[in-house]
């Protein structure tokens, strides 16, 4: 064995628990989000589901830093998925939302948390398969942000019948885009070792101060922001594309 063998190979193996640990605490989230539902603390329990999000950001970029990805973490990571962004977004909104549609919001709450698990067995099987610069259809956790970034923005529970039938066809719209071919950017193209020019940290620690100030409005902006990007992009598509197709031919007798 060469010098430095030995430490290189203790530092993978303790490298290749990191991203597990990052998705523990993802599900450790999901669930005590479930609690704080169960238990009435709404606004609460959002900022725990936008916590889990994070975390689940980090578990992927982390185990591509380090060169840990395996099959056992994608597999984790897709079922703690199912209960911090399925099972806890769905409880969370009908809970706090659906409380003067009760007939109509425990189906949209299952249908919320049906269409995020398709999604996710879709992109398990797709996984390399598809361009890994977009995801097809919204992801589960995006899809769990707005609902989660609205209840902590609102807090109180919706009381209004039509309040409540709005909030009933957003997470139906919510739940569609996820089953939905769609592209929405993965930005699994960033590149956390690069450097970064002064202008960009600059940006950063800008954007970081903003949240830090307004975070439930700026969580919501950027939730809703991204979740309508796939639809607005395809919109964008199909109008670029129609202007660039060629003029029709016109035969000589109808020119005349």
């Amino acid at each position: 064995m060469k010098p430095g063998e030995g430490a290189v190979r203790r530092f993978r193996r303790g490298a290749s628990i990191l991203p597990s640990l990052f998705t523990t605490g993802n599900l450790f989230l999901g669930f005590w989000a479930i609690i704080r539902t169960i238990n009435g603390q709404y606004a609460e329990a959002a900022p725990l589901l936008l916590g889990a999000m994070v975390l689940d950001m980090l578990d992927g970029r982390i185990a591509r830093l380090t060169g840990t990805a395996s099959e056992f973490g994608g597999e984790l990571d897709s079922l703690a998925d199912v209960i911090s962004f399925g099972v806890a977004p769905a409880l969370l909104v009908y809970r706090w939302g659906f409380g003067s549609l009760p007939r109509y919001g425990w189906l949209v709450a299952f249908l919320f948390l049906m269409c995020g698990t398709f999604r996710l067995a879709r992109f398990n099987v797709q996984r390399s398969a598809v361009d890994g610069r977009y995801f097809v259809g919204l992801p589960i956790p995006a899809a769990a942000a707005p609902i989660a970034a609205v209840v902590w923005f609102l807090e109180k529970p919706l009381e209004d019948r039509t309040h409540g039938t709005l909030a009933l066809v957003s997470v139906m719209a919510l739940a569609f885009l996820m089953v939905s071919t769609l592209r929405y950017q993965s930005f699994k193209n960033v590149d956390l070792r690069r450097r970064r020019n002064y202008t960009n940290l600059l940006g950063i620690a800008i954007m970081l101060g903003v949240i830090a100030l307004h975070p439930e409005a700026v969580m919501l902006a950027i939730a809703s922001l991204y979740a309508l990007s796939g639809p607005v992009a395809y919109v964008i598509s199909l109008v670029t594309r129609r202007r660039g197709d060629p003029p029709p031919v016109v035969a000589a007798s109808e020119a005349h």
